[in-house]
């Protein structure tokens, strides 16, 4: 009897194993372009406000903070992380997203009241 429940035990741990489950793989989208604007990296949270004054929303996680201004149809999202002295800008990302850089010149543009490309159509 033993070797009957042991043998069916086998028999059916090879039944489990011998059949891999079907995988279906999820396309994710392309990461962004690398690339930064350097002149806003490293910015504290006090010259992003002189700059561009009150974010239209913001959100802190785990000690980092993100930063949203909507201007027009171009939404800007600062990422601030602590350094040894404060909070700076270490990522900024643009919808729409640039060609070259997560974060469109023509949408910064807008951000900072300045005419923009006339090949784009943020306003």
């Amino acid at each position: 009897m033993k070797r009957l429940v042991a043998g069916l035990c086998l028999l059916l741990g090879a039944c489990a194993t011998s059949h891999a489950p079907s995988q279906s793989r999820e396309t994710l989208p392309a990461p962004p372009p690398v690339g930064e604007p350097a002149d806003l990296l490293g910015l504290s949270g006090t010259q992003l406000q002189a700059l561009f004054g009150t974010p239209s929303f913001s959100r802190k996680e785990n000690g980092a903070e993100m930063w949203r201004y909507d201007k027009g149809s171009c939404r800007t999202f600062f990422f601030l992380y602590p350094t040894a002295t404060e909070k700076t800008v270490r990522h900024v990302e643009t919808v729409p997203r640039g060609r070259t850089m997560a974060a469109d010149a023509n949408c910064l543009a807008v951000l900072r009241g300045r005419p923009v490309s006339p090949r784009s159509p943020v306003s």
